[in-house]
Protein backbone atom coordinates (compact mmCIF):
# COMPACT_ATOMS: atom_id res chain seq x y z
CA UNK A 1 0.00 0.00 0.00
CA UNK A 2 1.11 3.45 -0.31
CA UNK A 3 1.76 5.46 2.34
CA UNK A 4 -1.10 7.73 3.36
CA UNK A 5 -0.66 10.67 5.44
CA UNK A 6 -2.90 13.16 6.98
CA UNK A 7 -3.53 16.66 6.15
CA UNK A 8 -0.65 18.16 8.02
CA UNK A 9 1.71 15.15 7.83
CA UNK A 10 2.22 14.65 11.08
CA UNK A 11 0.15 11.28 10.79
CA UNK A 12 1.27 7.99 8.49
CA UNK A 13 -1.82 5.67 8.95
CA UNK A 14 -0.88 2.10 9.49
CA UNK A 15 -3.17 0.64 8.01
CA UNK A 16 -2.60 -2.73 6.16
CA UNK A 17 -4.65 -1.65 3.08
CA UNK A 18 -6.22 1.67 1.51
CA UNK A 19 -9.38 1.58 -0.32
CA UNK A 20 -11.75 4.74 -1.81
CA UNK A 21 -14.86 2.73 -2.98
CA UNK A 22 -17.51 4.32 -5.39
CA UNK A 23 -20.92 3.56 -4.42
CA UNK A 24 -22.40 2.01 -1.33
CA UNK A 25 -22.62 -1.63 -2.27
CA UNK A 26 -18.71 -1.32 -3.30
CA UNK A 27 -18.11 0.17 0.62
CA UNK A 28 -20.58 -2.38 2.15
CA UNK A 29 -18.14 -5.55 0.58
CA UNK A 30 -15.52 -4.54 2.53
CA UNK A 31 -17.00 -3.83 5.53
CA UNK A 32 -18.47 -7.37 5.45
CA UNK A 33 -15.33 -8.69 4.31
CA UNK A 34 -12.81 -7.11 6.24
CA UNK A 35 -11.52 -7.80 9.94
CA UNK A 36 -11.40 -3.93 10.69
CA UNK A 37 -12.03 -1.17 8.97
CA UNK A 38 -11.89 2.40 9.11
CA UNK A 39 -13.11 5.60 7.99
CA UNK A 40 -11.58 8.17 6.38
CA UNK A 41 -12.75 11.83 5.66
CA UNK A 42 -10.87 14.91 4.61
CA UNK A 43 -7.67 14.10 7.09
CA UNK A 44 -8.22 16.97 9.07
CA UNK A 45 -7.50 15.38 12.11
CA UNK A 46 -4.20 15.59 13.59
CA UNK A 47 -4.04 12.60 15.51
CA UNK A 48 -4.61 9.24 14.74
CA UNK A 49 -8.36 8.84 15.38
CA UNK A 50 -9.10 7.38 11.49
CA UNK A 51 -5.60 4.85 11.94
CA UNK A 52 -6.64 1.45 11.85
CA UNK A 53 -4.52 -1.56 11.62
CA UNK A 54 -6.65 -3.19 8.87
CA UNK A 55 -8.39 -1.50 5.87
CA UNK A 56 -8.73 2.43 5.83
CA UNK A 57 -11.68 3.18 3.93
CA UNK A 58 -11.62 7.06 2.01
CA UNK A 59 -15.16 8.09 1.92
CA UNK A 60 -14.17 10.84 -0.66
CA UNK A 61 -15.65 8.91 -3.85
CA UNK A 62 -18.85 7.86 -2.15
CA UNK A 63 -22.07 9.36 -4.05
CA UNK A 64 -22.12 12.97 -2.86
CA UNK A 65 -26.57 12.97 -3.28
CA UNK A 66 -27.26 16.55 -2.19
CA UNK A 67 -30.95 16.67 -1.96
CA UNK A 68 -33.25 19.76 -0.43
CA UNK A 69 -36.18 19.13 1.23
CA UNK A 70 -37.55 23.00 1.16
CA UNK A 71 -40.51 22.14 3.19
CA UNK A 72 -38.42 20.26 5.94
CA UNK A 73 -35.91 22.83 5.80
CA UNK A 74 -33.38 19.77 5.68
CA UNK A 75 -30.62 18.60 2.72
CA UNK A 76 -29.55 15.28 2.87
CA UNK A 77 -25.74 14.74 1.91
CA UNK A 78 -23.39 11.82 1.19
CA UNK A 79 -20.83 10.55 3.30
CA UNK A 80 -17.95 11.96 1.40
CA UNK A 81 -19.44 15.74 0.94
CA UNK A 82 -17.38 18.44 2.00
CA UNK A 83 -18.79 21.88 3.33
CA UNK A 84 -17.52 23.58 0.85
CA UNK A 85 -19.42 21.68 -2.33
CA UNK A 86 -22.40 21.70 0.02
CA UNK A 87 -22.22 25.25 0.47
CA UNK A 88 -21.81 25.76 -2.66
CA UNK A 89 -24.94 24.17 -3.79
CA UNK A 90 -27.09 25.26 -1.01
CA UNK A 91 -26.55 28.98 -2.06
CA UNK A 92 -26.86 28.04 -6.13
CA UNK A 93 -30.74 27.09 -4.37
CA UNK A 94 -31.20 29.89 -1.98
CA UNK A 95 -30.48 28.09 1.10
CA UNK A 96 -27.81 28.49 4.31
CA UNK A 97 -26.35 26.22 7.02
CA UNK A 98 -26.15 28.28 10.37
CA UNK A 99 -22.36 28.54 10.79
CA UNK A 100 -19.61 26.83 9.08
CA UNK A 101 -15.88 26.45 10.74
CA UNK A 102 -13.14 27.95 9.71
CA UNK A 103 -12.03 25.79 7.12
CA UNK A 104 -14.65 24.72 4.23
CA UNK A 105 -12.47 21.72 2.89
CA UNK A 106 -13.65 19.34 6.06
CA UNK A 107 -15.78 16.44 5.13
CA UNK A 108 -19.53 17.35 6.72
CA UNK A 109 -18.84 13.83 8.33
CA UNK A 110 -15.73 13.91 9.62
CA UNK A 111 -16.83 17.08 11.02
CA UNK A 112 -19.78 15.57 12.95
CA UNK A 113 -17.99 12.81 13.71
CA UNK A 114 -15.59 14.93 15.57
CA UNK A 115 -17.71 17.65 17.45
CA UNK A 116 -15.77 20.55 14.89
CA UNK A 117 -17.79 24.05 15.15
CA UNK A 118 -17.39 27.33 14.35
CA UNK A 119 -18.35 30.37 16.71
CA UNK A 120 -21.03 32.39 18.05
CA UNK A 121 -22.89 32.75 20.97
CA UNK A 122 -26.11 31.27 19.78
CA UNK A 123 -24.42 29.04 17.23
CA UNK A 124 -24.34 25.63 18.33
CA UNK A 125 -21.51 22.58 17.23
CA UNK A 126 -22.04 22.03 13.42
CA UNK A 127 -23.07 18.63 14.45
CA UNK A 128 -25.88 19.95 16.05
CA UNK A 129 -27.19 20.94 13.05
CA UNK A 130 -27.72 16.78 12.32
CA UNK A 131 -31.53 15.93 12.01
CA UNK A 132 -30.78 12.23 10.89
CA UNK A 133 -28.08 10.16 10.43
CA UNK A 134 -27.31 6.71 7.99
CA UNK A 135 -24.70 4.40 9.80
CA UNK A 136 -23.49 1.26 7.82
CA UNK A 137 -22.30 -1.21 10.78
CA UNK A 138 -20.48 -4.13 11.10
CA UNK A 139 -22.49 -6.28 9.22
CA UNK A 140 -22.64 -4.13 6.37
CA UNK A 141 -26.62 -2.97 7.29
CA UNK A 142 -27.16 0.72 7.50
CA UNK A 143 -29.29 2.14 10.44
CA UNK A 144 -30.94 5.02 10.36
CA UNK A 145 -31.28 7.43 13.94
CA UNK A 146 -33.02 10.26 13.98
CA UNK A 147 -33.70 13.45 16.09
CA UNK A 148 -35.56 11.83 19.28
CA UNK A 149 -34.41 8.09 19.09
CA UNK A 150 -32.89 6.69 21.69
CA UNK A 151 -29.75 6.68 20.57
CA UNK A 152 -29.65 9.72 18.30
CA UNK A 153 -27.67 11.98 20.89
CA UNK A 154 -25.16 8.98 21.57
CA UNK A 155 -24.61 8.41 17.99
CA UNK A 156 -23.96 11.78 16.46
CA UNK A 157 -20.42 13.01 17.49
CA UNK A 158 -19.51 9.04 17.22
CA UNK A 159 -15.85 9.15 16.70
CA UNK A 160 -16.24 6.97 14.13
CA UNK A 161 -16.78 4.03 16.37
CA UNK A 162 -20.10 3.12 15.34
CA UNK A 163 -19.74 3.03 11.99
CA UNK A 164 -19.67 4.49 8.59
CA UNK A 165 -21.41 7.24 7.79
CA UNK A 166 -23.34 6.92 4.46
CA UNK A 167 -25.64 9.85 4.64
CA UNK A 168 -26.68 12.66 6.80
CA UNK A 169 -29.77 15.24 6.81
CA UNK A 170 -28.95 18.51 7.95
CA UNK A 171 -31.40 21.98 8.97
CA UNK A 172 -30.71 24.27 6.39
CA UNK A 173 -32.52 27.75 6.52
CA UNK A 174 -33.01 30.26 3.98
CA UNK A 175 -29.68 32.31 2.73
CA UNK A 176 -28.32 35.24 4.28
CA UNK A 177 -25.45 38.05 3.66
CA UNK A 178 -22.58 38.29 6.27
CA UNK A 179 -20.04 41.28 6.70
CA UNK A 180 -16.71 40.54 7.78
CA UNK A 181 -14.44 43.09 9.56
CA UNK A 182 -10.94 43.02 11.88
CA UNK A 183 -9.58 45.09 14.81
CA UNK A 184 -6.02 45.60 16.13
CA UNK A 185 -5.20 47.00 19.62
CA UNK A 186 -7.75 45.36 21.54
CA UNK A 187 -5.97 44.91 24.96
CA UNK A 188 -6.49 41.89 27.21
CA UNK A 189 -8.05 43.86 30.32
CA UNK A 190 -10.81 44.31 27.22
CA UNK A 191 -11.39 40.52 26.66
CA UNK A 192 -10.86 39.52 30.09
CA UNK A 193 -13.58 42.06 31.38
CA UNK A 194 -16.01 42.42 28.69
CA UNK A 195 -15.39 39.32 26.78
CA UNK A 196 -19.79 39.23 27.09
CA UNK A 197 -19.58 42.51 25.46
CA UNK A 198 -17.32 41.83 22.42
CA UNK A 199 -19.53 38.72 21.28
CA UNK A 200 -23.08 39.01 22.54
CA UNK A 201 -24.12 40.93 19.89
CA UNK A 202 -22.32 39.32 17.21
CA UNK A 203 -22.80 36.80 14.69
CA UNK A 204 -19.78 35.26 14.61
CA UNK A 205 -16.38 36.59 16.68
CA UNK A 206 -12.69 35.28 16.88
CA UNK A 207 -10.04 36.61 19.09
CA UNK A 208 -6.47 35.53 17.69
CA UNK A 209 -3.27 36.20 19.99
CA UNK A 210 0.08 34.85 20.46
CA UNK A 211 -0.05 35.68 24.68
CA UNK A 212 2.93 37.73 23.89
CA UNK A 213 1.69 41.27 24.68
CA UNK A 214 -0.93 43.44 26.17
CA UNK A 215 -3.07 43.17 23.34
CA UNK A 216 -4.70 40.33 21.18
CA UNK A 217 -3.42 40.18 17.72
CA UNK A 218 -6.40 40.54 15.63
CA UNK A 219 -10.50 40.45 16.33
CA UNK A 220 -12.41 38.80 13.91
CA UNK A 221 -16.20 40.30 13.24
CA UNK A 222 -18.78 37.94 11.15
CA UNK A 223 -22.40 39.84 11.37
CA UNK A 224 -25.56 39.69 9.61
CA UNK A 225 -27.04 43.16 10.41
CA UNK A 226 -25.56 46.29 10.26
CA UNK A 227 -22.30 47.88 9.03
CA UNK A 228 -18.88 47.39 10.35
CA UNK A 229 -18.06 50.18 13.22
CA UNK A 230 -14.65 51.84 12.71
CA UNK A 231 -14.33 50.96 16.38
CA UNK A 232 -14.87 48.05 18.80
CA UNK A 233 -14.47 48.74 22.45
CA UNK A 234 -11.47 50.78 21.64
CA UNK A 235 -9.85 48.81 19.15
CA UNK A 236 -9.50 50.22 15.76
CA UNK A 237 -11.03 48.49 12.18
CA UNK A 238 -7.43 47.22 9.94
CA UNK A 239 -7.68 49.37 6.69
CA UNK A 240 -5.77 46.07 5.28
CA UNK A 241 -6.65 42.45 4.95
CA UNK A 242 -4.71 40.85 7.62
CA UNK A 243 -4.14 36.74 7.76
CA UNK A 244 -4.08 35.32 11.47
CA UNK A 245 -0.89 33.68 10.81
CA UNK A 246 2.40 36.21 10.70
CA UNK A 247 3.81 37.17 6.93
CA UNK A 248 1.15 34.63 5.40
CA UNK A 249 -1.13 34.99 2.15
CA UNK A 250 -4.15 37.01 2.79
CA UNK A 251 -5.06 35.79 -0.55
CA UNK A 252 -6.40 32.65 1.31
CA UNK A 253 -8.89 34.31 3.26
CA UNK A 254 -12.57 35.30 3.25
CA UNK A 255 -13.16 38.83 2.55
CA UNK A 256 -12.47 41.48 5.18
CA UNK A 257 -13.76 44.70 3.70
CA UNK A 258 -16.91 45.03 5.28
CA UNK A 259 -19.02 44.36 2.26
CA UNK A 260 -21.54 42.16 2.93
CA UNK A 261 -21.74 38.78 0.57
CA UNK A 262 -23.35 35.31 1.24
CA UNK A 263 -22.95 33.41 4.75
CA UNK A 264 -20.64 30.72 2.21
CA UNK A 265 -18.22 33.45 1.64
CA UNK A 266 -17.57 34.91 4.65
CA UNK A 267 -18.38 32.39 7.28
CA UNK A 268 -15.24 30.51 6.99
CA UNK A 269 -11.85 32.24 7.74
CA UNK A 270 -10.69 30.35 4.36
CA UNK A 271 -11.49 30.40 0.63
CA UNK A 272 -12.18 27.21 -0.32
CA UNK A 273 -9.75 27.43 -3.59
CA UNK A 274 -6.71 27.97 -1.47
CA UNK A 275 -4.61 25.94 1.26
CA UNK A 276 -5.47 26.93 4.08
CA UNK A 277 -3.36 28.18 6.87
CA UNK A 278 -0.25 27.04 6.54
CA UNK A 279 -0.20 22.82 6.34
CA UNK A 280 2.91 21.91 8.00
CA UNK A 281 1.55 22.17 11.10
CA UNK A 282 -0.12 20.74 14.64
CA UNK A 283 -3.65 21.96 16.43
CA UNK A 284 -4.47 21.75 20.04
CA UNK A 285 -8.37 22.97 20.68
CA UNK A 286 -9.78 22.85 24.78
CA UNK A 287 -13.02 23.82 25.51
CA UNK A 288 -14.19 25.07 28.81
CA UNK A 289 -17.19 26.16 30.23
CA UNK A 290 -18.21 29.73 29.49
CA UNK A 291 -18.08 30.33 33.08
CA UNK A 292 -14.61 29.51 33.99
CA UNK A 293 -13.05 31.35 30.39
CA UNK A 294 -12.20 34.04 32.38
CA UNK A 295 -10.03 32.00 34.72
CA UNK A 296 -8.95 30.00 31.86
CA UNK A 297 -7.75 32.86 29.88
CA UNK A 298 -5.64 34.18 33.20
CA UNK A 299 -3.62 30.86 33.28
CA UNK A 300 -3.38 30.51 29.69
CA UNK A 301 -1.45 34.02 29.88
CA UNK A 302 0.92 33.01 32.87
CA UNK A 303 1.83 30.46 30.27
CA UNK A 304 2.83 32.34 27.37
CA UNK A 305 6.14 32.10 27.54
CA UNK A 306 6.36 28.42 27.58
CA UNK A 307 4.55 28.41 24.27
CA UNK A 308 6.47 31.18 22.08
CA UNK A 309 8.66 29.06 20.22
CA UNK A 310 6.30 26.62 19.04
CA UNK A 311 2.84 28.57 18.78
CA UNK A 312 1.97 30.29 15.65
CA UNK A 313 -1.41 31.82 16.85
CA UNK A 314 -3.90 30.88 19.01
CA UNK A 315 -7.83 31.27 18.65
CA UNK A 316 -10.89 32.31 20.72
CA UNK A 317 -14.56 31.08 20.22
CA UNK A 318 -17.68 30.41 21.68
CA UNK A 319 -20.09 28.07 20.83
CA UNK A 320 -23.43 27.67 22.07
CA UNK A 321 -24.70 24.21 24.17
CA UNK A 322 -25.89 21.20 22.81
CA UNK A 323 -27.62 17.65 24.00
CA UNK A 324 -25.02 15.76 21.99
CA UNK A 325 -23.35 12.97 24.25
CA UNK A 326 -19.13 13.76 23.01
CA UNK A 327 -20.04 17.61 22.08
CA UNK A 328 -17.63 19.88 23.33
CA UNK A 329 -20.39 21.77 24.21
CA UNK A 330 -22.47 19.00 25.79
CA UNK A 331 -25.06 20.72 27.71
CA UNK A 332 -22.95 23.82 28.73
CA UNK A 333 -22.11 27.19 26.74
CA UNK A 334 -18.42 27.11 26.25
CA UNK A 335 -15.49 29.33 24.95
CA UNK A 336 -12.96 27.32 22.59
CA UNK A 337 -9.38 28.14 23.12
CA UNK A 338 -7.89 26.99 19.55
CA UNK A 339 -4.07 26.50 19.21
CA UNK A 340 -2.05 26.05 16.00
CA UNK A 341 1.19 25.07 16.59
CA UNK A 342 4.59 24.71 14.57
CA UNK A 343 5.03 20.92 13.55
CA UNK A 344 6.83 19.64 16.51
CA UNK A 345 5.64 16.77 18.32
CA UNK A 346 7.44 16.66 20.83
CA UNK A 347 7.99 20.45 21.79
CA UNK A 348 4.05 20.28 21.79
CA UNK A 349 3.81 17.61 24.07
CA UNK A 350 5.83 19.86 26.35
CA UNK A 351 3.89 22.85 26.16
CA UNK A 352 0.61 20.59 26.48
CA UNK A 353 1.04 18.99 29.67
CA UNK A 354 1.16 21.78 32.18
CA UNK A 355 -1.37 23.71 30.12
CA UNK A 356 -3.95 20.97 30.53
CA UNK A 357 -2.64 20.70 34.37
CA UNK A 358 -4.55 24.18 34.39
CA UNK A 359 -7.42 23.94 32.08
CA UNK A 360 -8.38 20.76 32.87
CA UNK A 361 -9.42 21.40 36.51
CA UNK A 362 -11.49 24.28 34.84
CA UNK A 363 -13.80 21.80 32.83
CA UNK A 364 -11.56 22.06 29.63
CA UNK A 365 -12.68 19.12 27.02
CA UNK A 366 -10.15 18.34 24.48
CA UNK A 367 -11.47 18.76 20.56
CA UNK A 368 -11.34 14.99 19.49
CA UNK A 369 -9.87 15.41 16.34
CA UNK A 370 -6.61 17.64 17.88
CA UNK A 371 -3.85 17.01 19.78
CA UNK A 372 -4.12 16.22 23.73
CA UNK A 373 -2.52 14.46 25.96
CA UNK A 374 -5.86 13.55 28.77
CA UNK A 375 -6.01 9.77 29.48
CA UNK A 376 -9.39 7.97 30.06
CA UNK A 377 -9.66 9.02 33.65
CA UNK A 378 -9.78 12.33 32.80
CA UNK A 379 -11.82 11.98 29.48
CA UNK A 380 -14.49 10.63 31.51
CA UNK A 381 -14.47 13.56 33.69
CA UNK A 382 -14.60 16.24 31.16
CA UNK A 383 -17.29 13.94 29.21
CA UNK A 384 -19.80 12.78 31.31
CA UNK A 385 -21.20 10.60 28.86
CA UNK A 386 -18.14 8.97 28.15
CA UNK A 387 -18.77 5.83 29.41
CA UNK A 388 -22.63 5.80 27.97
CA UNK A 389 -20.70 5.92 24.91
CA UNK A 390 -18.41 3.00 25.32
CA UNK A 391 -21.54 0.95 26.27
CA UNK A 392 -23.34 2.39 22.82
CA UNK A 393 -20.20 1.32 20.80
CA UNK A 394 -20.30 -1.88 22.64
CA UNK A 395 -23.79 -2.69 21.75
CA UNK A 396 -23.00 -1.44 18.03
CA UNK A 397 -20.25 -2.95 17.27
CA UNK A 398 -19.26 -5.86 19.64
CA UNK A 399 -16.09 -7.03 17.74
CA UNK A 400 -14.84 -3.66 17.39
CA UNK A 401 -14.45 -3.72 13.60
CA UNK A 402 -14.28 0.02 13.77
CA UNK A 403 -11.97 -0.13 16.64
CA UNK A 404 -8.41 1.65 16.67
CA UNK A 405 -5.72 1.80 19.91
CA UNK A 406 -6.66 5.83 19.75
CA UNK A 407 -10.01 4.51 20.76
CA UNK A 408 -9.12 2.09 23.13
CA UNK A 409 -6.19 4.83 24.28
CA UNK A 410 -9.19 7.42 25.05
CA UNK A 411 -11.96 5.24 26.52
CA UNK A 412 -9.41 2.96 28.59
CA UNK A 413 -11.51 -0.01 26.92
CA UNK A 414 -10.06 -2.42 24.13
Amino acid sequence: MTAQTNWAGNITYGASDFAQPQSIDELRDLVQSHRRVRPLGSRHSFNTIADTDGVLISTASLPHDIEIDTDARQVSVGGGVTYGLLATTLQAKGFALANLASLPHISVAGAVSTGTHGSGDRNQSLAAAVAAIGLMGPDGEIRTLRRGDADFTGSVVGLGALGIITRLVLDIEPTFEVWQAVYTGMPWSTVLDDYDTITRDRYSVSIFTTWATDEVDQVWIKHRDGEPPEDLLGARRSGIPLHMLRDADTAAITDQTGARGPWAERLPHFRMEFTPSRGEELQSEYLVPRTTARDALIALRELGPSMRDVLQVAEIRSVAADDLWLSPAHDTDVVGLHFTWLREPEAVDRVLRPMEEALLPLGARPHWGKVFVADADQLAQAYPRLRDFVALRDRADPEQVFGNSWLDRVTGHS
